[in-house]
């Protein structure tokens, strides 16, 4: 699974590099394999958590007493915790055991549960979710470090397809859950509900995960931290204030954070590519040296944008334009999500046989169709199973998709740098969220706006603004097809070579 058509342009080691870390071996041990399914477990409750907000931002608006504009940043400030750390935690999964990580992370994740349960307005329950995505951020390079160390290169499909089951099917049960949740009872039980599995897993982490990770010694460098703050950081903010935004206007304040984040950006990519050398880098680099690594990246950066602008244009399209209510809404979205979760096994078993591209291509062509099917078909007499039948389609394109990206990516890379990989995945799924969610809200409002002030009424408005986002969408999936022919893993079952 790694690049093997292309030659290597990385330099060897320096002698002060570390040692390598431990190939994968032969088979899972029992020991292996309940590590695993404990971190999939966990790592699913900390995903449904990411998504469960949405829905309730109205509730919580009049409960609390807040606007809008305040109940968003219930969910912006989890987006922008989680753009911060998780750059950090390359470094910090080389630092310490699998043990100790996964206890740091449930620990955080289940105080920050536990304070929005009981939060007793809008401060404290942001210092909750807060809390929350600091745990959270640890989870997904954590789970993904450790599939990679300890499952052998011929079954990492299969495993990485649990993996897809996870990242797919929690996002699209967090709205239909919190739905449920809020038409029967207080939003305290969104998070009342979640702790005492949160609990659970972390006691039965505390007693039963085992280490599958040996630590080393790294420097941590404090100016990459701070440079990687300003630069995820920023680029986050700055996409999510355009996202929350009525209209199409760019404030000062969001564009003096996208500028800021650029900066930094640059500057945190200067540092590291310095700091590499020694094998100092808080984010290596050096995984984009493989030829699969980068495609594989950037074709993620572009499903991620699709996938986050969908969802964000769905619920609009369904509630604004058709009028359906908002648990209806949640549950049309459910299918595709569940469809998801069902075909990931079985792709990661097809991954572990054919290789990426026989999957990559027809799922790119997939999610291809769906968007410029959304784009050219839904319209404000549209039939809601029409909306159901172009996100099922998209929905089994991504489950084609996903799962080869994340093996063919990290089996590119040489496993002492399996954690920063996972870093980068986990960074710019954030980042290519937050930028599609922005891109698609930008161009909605901007058309909306326009049509608005044409005399077009806010139903008819809103249905062009939609149809413009999922054009703008559908252009998107263009460069993903051609990407996909790009990636080119080893056959399934080689290992990496200690020089990649």
């Amino acid at each position: 699974m790694t690049d093997s058509t292309t030659p290597s342009t990385a330099v060897a080691p320096s002698p002060a590099a570390a040692p390598a870390a431990p190939a994968a071996p032969a088979s899972l041990s029992p020991r292996d394999r309940l590590a695993v399914a404990l971190l999939l477990v966990s790592t699913f409750v900390v995903i449904l958590n990411e998504t469960i907000m949405g829905v309730a931002l109205p509730r919580l608006m009049v409960d609390l007493a807040i606007t809008a504009s305040a109940a968003q940043w219930l969910t912006t400030a989890f987006l922008l915790t989680m753009a911060v750390v998780i750059p950090v935690t390359g470094f910090f999964l080389q630092r310490t055991t699998t043990r100790r990580a996964f206890l740091t992370a449930m620990g955080l994740f289940s105080l920050g549960t536990l304070v929005s349960a009981l939060a007793p307005g809008f401060e404290v329950l942001l210092v909750g979710r807060v809390v929350q995505a600091l745990g959270t951020a640890v989870m997904l390079p954590l789970l993904m470090t450790t599939v990679m160390t300890v499952t052998p290169p011929a079954s990492r499909g299969r495993t990485m397809g649990n993996i897809s089951i996870v990242i797919s099917v929690a996002p699209a049960l967090g709205p239909t859950i919190s739905g449920l949740i809020l038409s029967v009872l207080d939003w305290r039980w969104m998070f009342g509900l979640v702790l005492p599995i949160a609990l659970g897993a972390l006691a039965l982490g505390a007693l039963r995960l085992p280490d599958v990770t040996e630590p080393r010694h790294a420097r941590v460098d404090l100016v990459s931290v701070l440079l990687s703050a300003v630069a995820f950081g920023g680029l986050v903010l700055g996409m999510s204030r355009i996202g929350e935004a009525a209209t199409g206007d760019v404030q000062p304040a969001t564009l003096g954070a996208l500028v800021a984040g650029a900066a930094g950006l640059t500057l945190f990519i200067a540092r590291q590519v310095r700091l590499q050398r020694t094998d100092d880098a808080l984010l290596d680099l050096r995984t984009f040296r493989s030829r699969t690594f980068a495609v594989a990246v950037g074709l993620m950066a572009l499903m991620m944008m699709s996938l986050f602008g969908v969802i964000i244009m769905l619920p609009i399209y369904a509630q604004t334009v058709l009028g359906l209510e908002v648990l209806t809404t949640g549950l049309m979205l459910l299918p595709g999500g569940l469809l998801m979760g069902l075909l990931a096994p079985a792709v990661g078993r097809a991954y572990d046989k054919v290789g990426a591209r026989p999957l990559l291509v027809p799922g790119t062509v997939l999610v291809g169709v769906a968007v410029w099917g959304m784009a050219l078909l839904l319209g404000p007499q549209s039939s809601p199973w029409l909306l159901v039948a172009a996100h099922l389609t998209m929905s089994a394109g991504l489950a084609l998709v996903f799962t080869p990206l994340f093996t063919s990516a990290l089996g590119s890379v040489p496993p002492e740098r399996y954690s920063h990989g996972s870093a980068v995945i986990g960074t710019v799924q954030q980042v290519a969220g937050a930028a599609g969610t922005a891109v698609f809200v930008t161009v909605l409002s901007a058309t909306a706006a326009g049509l608005t002030s044409g005399g077009a009424s806010e139903v008819a408005a809103t249905a062009g603004g939609v149809h413009a986002a999922f054009l703008v969408g559908a252009l998107l999936t263009l460069p993903a097809v051609a990407a996909a022919f790009a990636v080119r893993p080893a056959p399934a079952g080689t290992t990496v070579p200690a020089h990649h």
